[in-house]
Formats: C-alpha cells, structure tokens, sequence
C-alpha cells in the first residue's frame, strides 16, 4: 500500500472518457478545483485524467485536453468515475486494473450517476450498497445482481467506495466528501459560494417518474382504479373497489396483484401521497388541510406514509419545490419575495 499523506492538499484524481458529461466535469472542478482555494489553506490538489493523455472529445462537441492519464489513479487519495459515454460499451481492462490498483492502494473511490456501472465492472461495488440514477437502477441491478442497488437516496456513502444518483445529486455527494474530509464549516461555505443548498432532504424518489396509466373501462381493476382516483378525498375499501371492478373481494385481490404487483390499500396510499405533491407545491393549504384532502385519517398518518415513500417530510418537499405565484413573477422556494414596504 502507498503511505498517504496525512495532511491536505487531498489530490483528487477525476476520469474524463469520450463523451463525458461536460456538466458533470464541470461539477468536479466548481468543488475540488481552484476557485475555491481562498475559502481555506487545506485544500484540494485536482486532476483530470484520461485513458490516453491528449484531447478528449466531451458531450456536446466540446473537446478536453489533459496531460494526466490512468497511473495518476493510483496515487489519488479520491478517485471520480462520471458517467459512461455508453452503456453497451464495457470499460477498458486498463481502466479496471487502474481502479483495483487504486483501490487497493487506499483511495477513496467515488461513482457519480452512471459511473456506478464502471465500479461494478471492475468488481468494487459486490456485496455493497450503491446508487445510481433512478432511471438505470434496473438495468445496474440484472447486469450486476452482487451490487445491493438502491435507487432511493442521493448517494450512498459506504466507507473507501462511495456511489451518487443522477445530475445535481452529484453536488449533494461532493458537498459531502468536503464534509467528511474539512468539516461542516467549510462545506456550509463552499455551498454558499456555489449558491446551493448545504444538505438536501429526501432522495430520488422526489423525482421518479410516476405516470398513472390510463385506464381501459373494459378491464375490472382498471376501472376500480379510475374510480379510486376520482374519490381519494373519500374512505376506499377493499370491498368498495370490488364492487366496482364487479368481482368478489378475493378475486379482486388476485386480480389486482397479477396486474400491479401491489396491493390495493399500498397502490392507494401511493397515490394518495402522490395527489399531495402539486397540492405542497402550489397550495397556501396547511399539512393537516392537505393530508384531509388526500383522504388520509390524519396528519400522522400523512406524515408517516409520506415520509416511507418520499423519503423525506411534506414539510421539507415544500419547502424545496414550492412555487407561489405572484403577479407576474413566480418564486421558488418557501421564502418568496417581500416589498420594501
């Protein structure tokens, strides 16, 4: 093993493939780059590395240039791996050695959104928890059944290997090694110098697509569903939509799980939660008023089943994704505009 340094500057060491995400490359250098250098002695040494050192061609035509190439991994205390360019295309035999070598030698080793498919493939995800963007946690899942894949929380942290979901979520993963490595303090100030949120609440479930496919009126449980939605302010019982998918309530209970593979109450509870979101964004309603309107029993309840599947509170998914409309200006933001006077 190589001995560390104990002491900062940390050299953070990042991949830059063929058509890598010029955001994301652009994420690595806005917190581990220069810019921030003032805010503290201690600080980070960065360097963007390549397969072959020499102009690397970006998403988006633009073009990268580097004179740093894979054995600069191995002396890294932190190594980035952003997305793959393809998913098809499986990561070089150098790029995996490099990784293990790293690894092995003692660096922090760190995915951000698709970039978990390139640690699996050199094995250091197996037998460990990860994240990716929702959209391919599948797909990361069936290629790679030994990785524990949870496509829910921002980033997962578990300990030398650490994996980040999709797009912004890679500030939430960055602001937290700078954390681990400097302190709250410093974080608290890098966050503020990049005007974004020190920690944010919840995880991707705030952002999964959950369309409600439209239903056929031929179909029992499709109808039953319609049906649902249209009276979720209501109490619904199993009895009562089996009545209106016109099946006994045993049959429609098979019926419903083959089509949905949930039950009824966990599919209502869902959309319930669901029916909530645009009422927290852009209702002035009160959490108790909401939870009503959704057809909860009560707040705890609302609070509870809410919390389980958003993974965060109604309270704080307002406050990040409120919008109050005034005149002709929109804010976001629980905090809106004041006039002087």
């Amino acid at each position: 093993m190589i001995q560390r340094k104990p002491n900062p500057p940390y050299r953070v060491a990042a991949l830059v493939t063929d058509q890598t995400s010029s955001f994301e490359i652009g994420m690595v250098t806005a917190v581990f780059g220069p810019y921030l250098n003032d805010l503290t002695p201690a600080h980070y040494e960065l360097r963007l590395c390549a397969e072959q050192p020499s102009s690397v061609p970006l998403a988006g035509g633009a073009v990268l240039t580097t004179r740093y190439g894979l054995r600069q991994l191995r002396s890294a205390h932190t190594v980035i791996v952003p997305s793959s360019a393809d998913l098809d295309v499986p990561p070089s035999g150098a790029l995996i050695e490099e990784l293990r070598a790293a690894h092995r030698a003692g660096a922090r080793i760190v995915s951000t959104c698709m970039g978990a498919f390139t640690l699996a493939a050199a094995g250091l995800l197996d037998g460990r928890p990860a994240t990716t963007h929702w959209r391919w946690a599948d797909l990361l899942r069936s290629r790679h059944p030994r990785v524990e894949v949870d496509p829910y929380p921002l980033y997962v942290d578990d300990g030398d290997v650490l994996t980040g979901a999709g797009s912004a979520a890679t500030l939430d993963l960055f602001l937290h090694l700078v954390r681990k490595d400097f302190g709250t303090e410093l974080a608290n100030a890098v966050a503020r110098r990049l005007v974004i949120q020190p920690h944010r609440d919840g995880g991707q479930a705030q952002y999964i697509e959950a369309p409600v496919p439209a239903p056929s009126q031929d179909e029992g449980v499709p109808r039953s569903m319609a049906w649902a939605l249209e009276h979720l302010s209501e109490p619904v019982t199993v009895g009562a939509l089996a009545r209106e998918a016109r099946m006994s309530e045993r049959s429609y209970l098979r019926h419903f799980a083959r089509a949905t593979g949930s039950s009824p109450m966990r599919w209502l509870i869902s959309q319930r939660v669901r029916a909530s979101l645009p009422l927290l964004e852009t209702s002035p309603a009160s959490v108790e008023e909401i939870s009503a309107a959704v057809g909860f029993e009560s707040p705890v309840t609302f609070r509870h089943h809410f919390s389980k599947i958003m993974r965060t509170s109604p309270s704080a998914y307002r406050r990040g994704f409120r919008t109050v409309t005034a005149g002709p200006w929109t804010v976001s933001g629980e905090e809106t505009a004041r006039s002087s006077g």
